[in-house]
């Protein structure tokens, strides 16, 4: 029995791009389709789902930033990687603020691309060795590894599969602190680069999905000139 191809949903306003796209993803197995804004993108999820997105920035009739946005409020979780004519690390790290699970400046090596895909379908598919336990309770978080579902007090949290890819790292090591570094590698990948700055982001945006008070954390702790520590009870 062959294996069911990832469905990918190109958004770029570029035709050449997106033809260009279209036909190199179908040749590395997947099963492509390409539309050229958000509108167009919202008609055709619609009619056909997806299992990853490749979100260009810059597009006339809605920034990738806002669809983004868009789709993380209304509770979709669709692995998203953003694509951006800019090279300024700022911009990488508004994307991965905004819900996005990957980040690829223009231009770039279509292997490359292929790449990021498979790695960010590896992390939604294995998030963690955790995953054999069917939940992990930690303080007020109940955490299903197999279903990758959160909870917390009973209510499912909206998490991107960034965000639950960050939240398994942390409660794998729960007790002991992770460097900025061991983070990077771990959610990422070690030939990922991901500046400190945005991990702080990803941390602060994680603390905030799971009603962590960013203040006086509860849960995830910032280890002063170390990184970040996961702690709580029931652990």
């Amino acid at each position: 029995m062959n294996k069911q191809a990832d469905r990918v949903l190109v958004v770029d306003d570029d035709p050449e791009l997106r033809a260009l796209l279209r036909r190199f993803l179908t040749e590395h197995g997947f099963e492509t389709r390409a539309v050229e804004s958000g509108s167009s993108m919202r008609r055709e999820l619609a009619r056909n789902p997806a299992d990853i997105i490749i979100l260009d920035l810059m597009m006339p009739e809605e920034d990738g930033l806002s669809i983004c946005r868009r789709l993380r409020v209304d509770g979709e979780q669709i692995p998203i990687i953003m694509l951006t004519a800019k090279g300024d690390p700022i911009d990488k790290i508004i994307g991965l603020e905004s819900g996005a699970d990957d980040y690829l400046a223009k231009p770039f090596e279509p292997r490359e691309l292929v790449a990021r895909l498979n790695a960010v379908r590896r992390r939604t598919r294995n998030t963690s060795p955790l995953q054999n336990d069917q939940t992990v309770n930690i303080g007020p978080l109940e955490v299903n590894f197999s279903t990758m579902v959160a909870k917390r007090d009973g209510t499912p949290l909206l998490l991107s599969s960034r965000e639950f890819s960050l939240l398994s790292v942390l409660l794998q090591s729960r007790g002991r602190p992770l460097t900025r570094a061991q983070i990077i590698d771990r959610v990422h990948g070690h030939d990922f680069a991901v500046t400190d700055r945005a991990i702080d982001v990803q941390v602060a945006r994680l603390r905030k999905a799971i009603g962590d008070d960013g203040e006086a954390p509860k849960l995830i702790k910032t280890i002063w000139g170390t990184g970040y520590m996961m702690v709580g009870d029931n652990a």
